[in-house]
């Protein structure tokens, strides 16, 4: 699975073969078998696509009107 952060909408990729997401008070954190974890910081999860193997992550705040 691929995690991409969008950003101005633009995507831009993260890590791929991605094994474990944990999301965190502090963000979301991605790991695979051979590299270290990532820390994308003050980010979400915005969706997933699980037939295209995308996980996509935003960090800009949520406008709860």
């Amino acid at each position: 699975m691929n995690v991409v952060l969008e950003h101005d909408g633009e995507q831009e990729k993260i890590m791929g073969n991605v094994t474990h997401l944990e999301v965190t008070g502090e963000g979301v954190v991605v790991s695979t078998l051979f590299e270290e974890p990532k820390l994308v910081k003050s980010a979400w999860v915005k969706n997933i696509d699980f037939q295209g193997g995308t996980v996509t992550l935003d960090n800009k705040e949520l406008n709860h009107d």
